[in-house]
């Protein structure tokens, strides 16, 4: 098994680690600065609307709390420490998985308690009996006990996360909302009784529609591969509660040495994770060691990772080599990530509703000079869009387009189809099959007298779109183009660009499938650039390209991208040629069109904030 011994990570770099930072897309339901802010305000620097946030657990501390060996300095550190990185964390709850003390003596029952309090009332939590904490092991009908006068009911009643307890007061449940929904979390006594399993099924009943995560102190045992079984009792879990409950997708456990994992498959034919998470055979008795689970929603990952804060507040230079090699623990069972498709995962028991389609008028703002969708086609699903069809500008200004086929292209070189991005007003798009050997595909284009032909756009514009590339990507599609106006810009009079005959604006694919945005301003002889990101294929993206009057800023899903250009930019060097849907021109001649579909069009005579993008 890996241990750290081989670095030394910063101080605050392992928590930030397990929740990725950065820019939020709008796809994956991106939270307003102002509203984030007072989500954080609300939650102690907790973000519930955040995409990304962590689950801590804490497994086995009796070694800790051992009669008069007992030592709770490390465990306060690490309490110490969720408290101080919440925020960067995003830390929404943190689970014990029992054997809280060795005895479970009144004395050491007491002073784990007091330890507990540390982090009380600062980041919510459960804690459940394990075999070491109680004085009779029969099951979670045996009465009081200094663990329950402790860390019973009582304990978690201000919390707002805490939903309940079972009668014999020996197990919780725990509603956390993070990542914009709310989550479920069981914390059962490590040896339920009937009574107990018919009070959780009743839980997860009324909390139907909530993914849950169960938490118990023997559920599994690994060999030293690191290959985890369900233990005599994970096995009773296991047929009486977890395998006909589809929420619960992960069940965690302690007790048994060393780490590790496996993954069942429930009745529905989904997978429930399955993890055995203990350090007390490590150094210190494991030295209030933590694993954190960060569950980022964007990226479809949970990234765990296994640390002690005790050892990690020490300097790197004066830490004892086995300090030093218990900071971090990065075998395949202590650091990893799991792959899941939240919404695919949980639709069986919380289906996401599809948003209704959006009508025009709704998505029409201030300064709209185009919009066009494609949501009433002249066939069905798959039927060619015939030459001469025309697509109306919904805004009524004129700027209607008009289908026609370009280089050898045929009938199934443009098609309707059903498919859009889930953000998109309209349930449809068109599906263009363009390519080269021969030179094919399809455009529609505005008519002579649109005045958008001739839009200058001085006081800024937003031009959005949304576009899927087809999976696999096949064939060559170098260069293609998604929208343009036609002509030349060396007829604009534009001198200083890469080629007098590419045309004065443009939306193009490199070869790459990174995105470039070319424009020849209409006061400016330049011809500023935005470079995006590799699109990725086989899922949709919204593109807006944003200009104030003076530069030009691209976003790619409600993210601004990184290429965009310093220089100068007021208008567009229109000539008074059509504007263009799906293909670019050079030389006033077009080549290959566009592969893939595209979906809602629209053009804004001013600078769009995000929150506006059609998307919103």
């Amino acid at each position: 098994m890996g241990t750290a011994g081989q670095h030394t990570p910063g101080r605050r770099a392992l928590l930030r680690a397990a929740v990725a930072t950065g820019a939020v897309t709008a796809a994956a339901g991106a939270v307003e600065v102002g509203t984030a802010g007072a989500a954080r305000a609300a939650g102690g620097g907790f973000d519930a609307g955040s995409p990304r946030f962590t689950l801590a657990v804490l497994p086995d501390t009796q070694y800790l709390f051992d009669a008069d060996s007992a030592d709770p300095a490390p465990l306060k550190e690490t309490f110490r420490y969720l408290v101080a990185e919440r925020a960067d964390a995003n830390l929404a709850f943190l689970a014990h998985l029992g054997d809280v003390t060795e005895h479970g003596t009144e004395d050491e029952i007491e002073r784990a308690a007091d330890t507990f309090r540390h982090l009380h009332g600062k980041v919510p939590y459960s804690v459940l009996a394990g075999n070491h904490d109680i004085a009779s092991a029969t099951d979670d009908q045996r009465g009081d006990s200094p663990y329950l006068a402790a860390f019973g009911p009582r304990r978690y009643a201000s919390m707002p996360t805490f939903r309940g307890a079972s009668p014999d007061g020996y197990n919780s449940c725990h509603v956390v909302r993070a990542a914009g929904r709310e989550w479920l979390v069981l914390a059962l006594d490590w040896r339920i009784s009937d009574q107990g399993l018919a009070w959780a099924r009743e839980v997860l009943d009324e909390h139907g529609t909530l993914p849950a995560v169960l938490t118990t102190h023997d559920l599994a045992f690994a060999d030293d591969q690191g290959d985890a079984r369900l233990s005599d009792h994970g096995r009773r879990l296991w047929d009486r509660l977890i395998r006909g409950n589809d929420q619960i997708f992960l069940a965690l456990g302690g007790h048994y040495w060393p780490p590790g994992r496996t993954v069942l498959t429930n009745d529905a034919g989904n997978e429930v994770h399955v993890h055995v998470t203990n350090y007390q055979d490590r150094y210190y008795g494991g030295a209030g060691m933590i694993r954190t689970y960060g569950f980022d929603l964007a990226r479809g990952v949970i990234d765990v990772a296994t640390f002690a804060p005790w050892f990690l507040a020490r300097d790197p230079a004066r830490r004892t080599p086995l300090e030093a090699e218990t900071v971090e623990l990065t075998g395949p069972v202590d650091r990893f990530s799991l792959s899941i498709d939240f919404a695919e995962r949980f639709k069986g028991f919380a289906p996401v509703t599809p948003a209704k389609p959006r009508p025009a008028s709704a998505v029409m703002p201030r300064g709209t000079v185009a919009y066009w969708r494609f949501d009433t086609p002249g066939g069905g699903a798959g039927a060619p869009v015939a030459d001469g069809t025309v697509v109306r500008d919904l805004t009524g200004h004129g700027n209607d387009l008009t289908v026609r086929r370009i280089g050898a292209g045929g009938p199934g070189v443009l098609t309707w189809s059903p498919d859009h991005h889930p953000g998109q007003p309209a349930h449809a798009s068109l599906r263009f099959d363009g390519g080269t050997g021969p030179d094919r595909g399809a455009i529609l284009t505005t008519g002579a007298r649109a005045p958008l032909n001739s839009e200058k756009f001085t006081q800024g514009y937003t031009i959005e779109t949304f576009v899927r590339l087809p999976e696999p990507f096949e064939g060559d599609h170098a260069w293609m183009g998604i929208w343009s106006w036609e002509g030349r810009n060396g007829d604009a009079g534009k001198t200083t660009g890469w080629s007098p005959l590419e045309p004065t604006c443009s939306l193009n694919l490199s070869p790459e499938r990174f995105l470039q945005f070319v424009v020849y301003p209409y006061r400016q002889d330049a011809d500023p650039t935005s470079w995006s990101h590799a699109l990725p294929t086989g899922r949709w993206t919204h593109i807006a390209v944003v200009n104030d009057g003076r530069r030009t800023v691209m976003y790619v899903d409600g993210s601004r991208i990184a290429r965009n250009p310093a220089q100068a930019s007021t208008g567009i060097a229109t000539l008074g040629k059509p504007f263009v849907l799906g293909a670019t021109q050079f030389d006033e001649r077009y080549g290959q069109g566009f592969y893939g579909w595209i979906g809602d069009t629209r053009i804004v005579g001013r600078a769009l904030r995000t929150g506006e993008f059609l998307t919103s």
